[in-house]
């Protein structure tokens, strides 16, 4: 259980590793450090990006598990190797490490790893937010064998959505895709047509909903499309604030840049999860934390060496 830590004096004591952010890339972090004897503190706002669904799907092992117990599994396990968690928000990482938490608490650490996650910004379609996550989907890998051999439809909110649809073939053979405001080109038409996927011209008025379930696709000259579900393609935004006020470099596509360890360009800094990669699914960020946490623990390791040499040689200095 995370629980506000309200002992400052043992706050400013310096962690090996602060990690920002208890999703699957953050914990799974922990658990290598904790394994390690680090010192570690894991601090989280408590808002995990796939709360709305009822189950995560590709996980070797977990399959079907819903989230809220994969992150309790995880809690309780990094717990067992003294591995600290606090409820709260940071607010700001200062060079150093401090890290900052929206009322007053200070963590110092020698690491830090970032795995915040990303937000999703939903069209703003009547019915959408509200059914996001159950039958208003985004990751076929994830939720298309649940909704398989059923009418699904999806629709046209992002460029991202003709693969999407071009992909959802594989699991239902009548999909229809709705254009809405986006704009298909004719190499679009012709490989939705190949796949045989019906194109709806129309802008989307709402989503039907009755009896807690997705009913169809209204459009706005009034017609009706029957739908049992929906795919669509949000706009992810990343939770990289912290990352970028430190000075970390972005990329061409805008995420902020890393190495294969999740090393980004400020020293004694890593990010992992889908704050540096908006598409990696649970069982990619637990891997993308897993290897944040291998390569913090060799460059402190190098550190640790480094000083033990140090304190060696000025001993040695004062003996002769």
């Amino acid at each position: 259980m995370i629980t506000n830590d309200t002992q400052r004096t043992a706050d400013r004591a310096v962690h090996d590793v602060v990690v920002v952010g208890a999703g699957a890339a953050g914990l799974n972090a922990a658990l290598i450090l904790g394994r390690a004897r680090r010192r570690v503190v894991v601090v989280d706002a408590g808002e995990p990006r796939n709360a709305p669904a009822a189950h995560l799907h590709g996980f070797l092992s977990r399959d079907g598990l819903p989230p809220a117990t994969l992150l309790e599994l995880g809690r309780a396990e990094i717990t067992r190797y003294g591995v600290r968690l606090v409820r709260g928000r940071v607010g700001r990482i200062d060079h150093g490490y401090s890290v900052s938490m929206v009322g007053g608490q200070v963590l110092d650490a020698r690491r830090v790893l970032v795995a915040t996650g990303l937000r999703d910004e939903l069209p703003n379609i009547p019915g959408v937010r509200e059914r996001w996550g159950k039958d208003v989907l985004h990751c076929p890998y994830c939720h298309a064998y649940e909704v398989r051999d059923q009418p699904l439809a999806v629709l046209g909110t992002h460029p991202a959505a003709v693969h999407q649809a071009l992909l959802l073939r594989q699991w239902s053979d009548d999909v229809v895709f709705f254009p809405h405001t986006l704009d298909l080109t004719a190499e679009d038409r012709d490989r939705l047509a190949a796949r045989g996927l019906r194109i709806v011209e129309g802008g989307i008025e709402r989503l039907v909903v009755e009896g807690d379930r997705l009913r169809g696709i209204e459009l706005t000259d009034g017609r009706a499309v029957p739908r049992v579900a929906a795919f669509l393609f949000p706009r992810m935004v990343p939770h990289d604030d912290l990352l970028t006020r430190l000075g970390c470099g972005k990329d061409g596509s805008g995420l902020v840049s890393t190495d294969r360890s999740g090393r980004t360009g400020v020293a004694g800094v890593w990010a992992a999860g889908n704050v540096v990669d908006p598409r990696a699914q649970v069982i990619t960020a637990a891997g993308m934390g897993a290897a944040a946490a291998f390569a913090i623990n060799t460059d402190l390791l190098d550190e640790d060496v480094d000083r033990a040499l140090e304190q060696r040689r000025a001993q040695a200095a004062t003996t002769r």
